[in-house]
């Protein structure tokens, strides 16, 4: 086949899954997760439910591309938090407040078991171990630069941050993730060294 016919048909391909996927998020930001169904789905993106499911064969393979999209976003909203600061310890900073906030964001699956379905899966370990990998390496700036602790290996210190900011997803209000933050970042300040 001619190479522009199949550019064609992979940027045909390409519009179905994203209008597939933008209207999933559209129904489940109205409605719901649980509410959810194909036929609602394919009404929105104004294909047919055949051509549907000639993309996506049920409903979770559908809301795993919606929520890898989600984690994708989330990814790209942390590296430009990290590149919009120029010092270590701002750096660190921006990118933990960012984490934060989107930590308290609802994400529109409030069921339990619904959740934890949407958070297992290859997506979800390789965004986490990269999420791990940012914090990580920006500890170990902040450290070099003397910002923070040093006598703490930057993996832990990076577990330390992630799992304590996991608290903003039940805080009422941005300040409260703003004081989560800064409670996080004390937990990182160097230790004082007694004077001789």
């Amino acid at each position: 086949m001619p190479k522009l016919w199949n550019d064609s048909i992979e940027t045909h391909r390409r519009a179905v899954r994203e209008a597939t996927i933008d209207a999933t998020a559209e129904l489940i930001a109205e409605h719901g997760l649980l509410s959810v169904t194909m036929s609602q789905i394919a009404e929105r993106a104004g294909i047919g439910r055949a051509t549907l499911y000639k993309y996506f064969p049920d409903l979770k393979s559908v809301l795993d591309a919606w929520h890898e999209r989600q984690i994708t976003t989330h990814l790209d909203q942390l590296a430009q938090a990290r590149d919009h600061a120029s010092h270590p310890d701002q750096r660190l900073r921006t990118v933990l407040q960012t984490y934060a906030r989107i930590t308290r964001h609802p994400r529109g699956h409030h069921d339990s078991e619904l959740a934890a379905l949407m958070h297992r899966g290859e997506h979800v370990t390789r965004a986490q171990q990269h999420l791990h990998a940012m914090i990580r390496d920006l500890a170990a700036e902040a450290a070099q630069a003397g910002e923070i602790r040093d006598d703490i290996a930057p993996d832990e210190l990076a577990i330390y941050c992630l799992h304590a900011l996991t608290a903003a997803s039940s805080l009422p209000d941005e300040p409260a993730v703003d004081r989560l933050v800064e409670i996080t970042l004390a937990g990182l300040k160097p230790l004082r060294r007694p004077h001789p």
